[in-house]
Parts: structure tokens; sequence; C-alpha cells
């Protein structure tokens, strides 16, 4: 790769650089801004035309004195080590460690841009995940190689969640290695840090690789963030066979970063002031998922993000539903009655639940047992309403029994804590429980042998 140096820096504003007279220089390279004290800032070209381009600082352009700096082209984009010695270790929103055991030994350097998928060599989905947490895995069920984010509100519980879900998960019955890439998106030192100190002391570090970039780091920088670990996590998951999951936290922080690019280069907004390519840009981040026809491994996504004003109809969760396959959407009267991981299990939805359950994936009274249960809260949550309205007098018995369902279901179900790890047959066992309190008459939703074997 040919290295290009410019003395030709006409103008800065911001974090935006003007080079003149460049010649050959592509989208996305790398740039080294070489100051004349030695110091060396890093950007990448944004834009380009004949006679100039545009370049990006990842870092502020305080000091920058344009007379003696120079601007060197890279001949490359932004590139991620990658190495099996990954795991456990704790790298900067760029890739860098910042763990104090410096840097690994690279096997490979890979673009984080990636590369897409073949439409053809894509595999179906169709093996259970097991997060130990029941309101996933009984009734939205994660499927390997599935895309299934989390919709959350601010100051809902949505960090211990998805610590949760990395220390818990695993591919049961399978002996191929399971892995976990953690991608925090601007997010506080204090959420950094229970992160680090959660994975450490349960042990769950050894097979996790975490990226962290910090609410103070850089805006370019968090655009950056989940392309490395996606990288990595394609790299642990077709290179050597694991299966992956990855956890982004949070997509909002990184539709953000979006915006204020997106501002600063004067493009025209689009809604609510996102770029127009919102869509297309969080698709090249959801669609690295998935599985490839003859690779062992495969690559699961779970991305959490924020709702603002706890609106579904906001472009980020909008957008993002479009792309993914389901989502998992936590309430805030659930949380605000202490009921943890507060899972909203009636709008929630895993589209591919079907494909990950039943005879030889969990168990064969799965797909039963979860229609049951929605149907049977659903029409609880009715009762209770109407009690709320009428009075409890003007419930029939069998509607008393639903609404003690619905508190029941609530209380035992769906309330587990961050802690405690359900296996699927104790979570289809307490289902059993559950439906126990209602007649086997009204099971309608349930086959004559299962009610025969498990009833």
């Amino acid at each position: 790769m040919a290295i290009k140096e410019y003395k030709t820096i006409k103008e800065v504003v911001g974090p935006l650089m003007l080079v003149e007279k460049t010649e050959n220089v592509k989208y996305d390279e790398l740039v080294e801004v070489r100051l004349a004290s030695g110091e060396v800032r890093i950007g990448k070209v944004l834009e380009v035309s004949e006679e100039a381009c545009l370049v990006q600082l990842f870092e502020s352009s305080q000091g920058l004195k344009i007379d003696d700096a120079k601007a060197v082209f890279l001949g490359r984009g932004i590139e991620l080590s990658l190495s099996p010695n990954m795991l456990g270790r704790v790298y900067d929103g760029m890739g860098r460690p910042i763990d104090n055991k410096g840097n690994i030994i690279a096997e490979a350097t890979k673009n984080i841009n990636g590369e897409p998928i073949n439409p053809y060599a894509r595999d179906y989905p169709s093996e259970f995940i097991q997060t130990g947490v029941s309101s996933i895995d009984g009734l939205n069920t994660l499927v390997r190689g599935q895309k299934l984010p989390i919709f959350s509100g601010s100051g809902l519980p949505h960090a211990r969640l998805a610590a949760q879900i990395a220390r818990q998960a695993t591919v049961r019955g399978v002996s191929d290695k399971f892995a976990v890439v953690f991608a925090a998106i601007g997010i506080t030192f204090e959420e950094a840090n229970y992160f680090i100190e959660d994975f450490t002391k349960s042990g769950s570090i050894e097979r996790t690789v975490l990226f962290i970039n910090l609410a103070n780091d850089p805006a370019i920088e968090r655009i950056a963030t989940p392309r490395m670990a996606i990288t990595a996590a394609e790299y642990l998951a077709f290179e050597l066979g694991m299966h992956v999951l990855v956890i982004l936290t949070d997509i909002t922080n990184y539709a953000e970063a979006l915006r204020e690019v997106s501002a600063a280069r004067k493009e025209v907004p689009g809604r609510r002031g996102y770029p127009g390519y919102m869509y297309t840009d969080l698709a090249s981040l959801y669609e690295r998922a998935g599985r490839i026809r003859g690779k062992k491994g495969s690559i699961t996504q779970i991305p959490i993000l924020t709702m603002p004003e706890d609106d579904k109809t906001h472009p980020i969760p909008d957008l993002t539903g479009y792309i993914t396959e389901g989502q998992i959407i936590l309430s805030r009267p659930l949380n605000l009655r202490n009921i943890t991981p507060p899972v909203d299990v009636l709008p929630s939805l895993s589209r591919l639940k079907d494909k990950g359950i039943g005879h030889g994936k969990t168990r064969e009274d799965h797909a039963d047992t979860m229609n049951q249960l929605f149907s049977n809260y659903a029409r609880g949550k009715e009762a209770k309403e109407l009690s709320t309205i009428l009075g409890e007098s003007a419930l029939s018995e069998i509607d008393k029994l639903y609404a003690k369902f619905a508190d029941e279901f609530e209380n035992k179900y769906i309330n587990q804590g961050f802690n405690e790890n359900r296996t699927i047959e104790e979570t289809l066992d307490l289902g059993w429980e559950l439906l126990r309190i209602l007649p086997a008459s009204e099971l309608r939703r349930v086959s004559e042998e299962n009610i025969k074997k498990y009833y």
C-alpha cells in the first residue's frame, strides 16, 4: 500500500480537516496527522473529490497548527488485529487493549467494515440458545444465528440483563466452544466498571471479548466500536468455529454519534435529525449476524437500545425492528413493582422461536405451554383491568382464577432476579405449575397427550 504525505492542510473546523491537492485517496482510508512536536493524531477520510478530501479526526483538533502539520494517508481502512488469545481481553472502542496485558500477537488483521455474507450461503437459524432467563427461553426463544434486540428505556436495568445473558448463555448438547463478544457503546465509566467486574467475578470473562467506548470518547470512535466487536465475532465464528453471542449496548448512543457526524458534514437530515441512511447503516451492523452453510460457527446478536421517551415509534427502535427478528421489550410498570428482569412478554416477540423449540431441541411440550401461558396471561390482565374498573365482585369465578394466574405468572415466572440461571426444563416445569391454577378444561391450546403427561 502506497503511503502518501501532504503538507496541504487548508483548514480545520471542529473535528473536520480539509486537505487539498490529494491524489488517489480512498473513502474511509486512515490518516495520520503528524505535528511538528512529534504528536500523531488519527483520522479517516469522509469525502473525496478530484482536488481535495475531507478528513474526520478521532480526537479533538485543539492545538493543531496547520502550518507545520502534515497529513499521511496510510492506504488502508481501520483494521483490527485478531488472534485466539483475544478471549478474556478488554479493549477500548478502537481495538486497543486497556487491561494492562500488552498487545496480542496478531494471527490476522481484518478491515472492520467486514464483507457481507452471500445470501445463498446463509444457513437457517434453528438451534436453541439457553439464556437462563425464563421470559426469553420459555416465551421468546433465542435461536443460534438470530438477531434479537432488547428495547429498553432510560433507567431500566438493561445493563444487568445484558450481563446476566452474557454470563449464562449456552448452546446445549454441543461440544463446540461458546464465546461472548460484548461491545459497550458510549457508556459511563461506572457502567463499564460494572461489566468488567461482573464478568471477572463470575469467571465468564475467560470466554468474553470486551470492547468499551466511554461517553467521553470521540463520537467518531463510537461508530467504529460495534464494527470492531462484530469483526472479532466473525473471526471467532467463521475462522475458529465458535458459537458467538454478540451483545451491543447501547445502539441509541451509536445512532446519536451517527447524527452528530452527519450534522458536522452538513448533510440533509431525515426523521428527527437522524441521517437518511440510518436504516442501511444499522443494517450493515445487524446483517453481519447469522450462520454460513458448511461452517460450524455462528453469530447471534442481541443489540440493546434505550427508546427515547419510551417511544416504540422513534426512528431507532422502529428501524431496528424492521431489520431484526423480533424484540424483547422491558416494562417500566413491572420495574416499579421490583419484578426483575422486567420483561413485558405480551408485546415481545421472537420471530424464529418456533424454529428452536420442540422435541430434540427443548421439549415436546414447549410450543403448547408457550401458547397457553401467553393466552392465560393476556386474559388474566384483562380480568385484572376489569376488576380495577368494576370491582372484584364483577368477576366470575373463572375470571378470578385468571387474575390470580396473571399475578403468579409475574411474581414467579417473569420475576427471577439477575442471578438465577434456570434450565429450560425448570422453566417449562414452572410453566406447568402455573397452568395447574386453572382446570384442565381451560387448557385449550395444549394437546391431550401433553396434558396427560405433564398436568
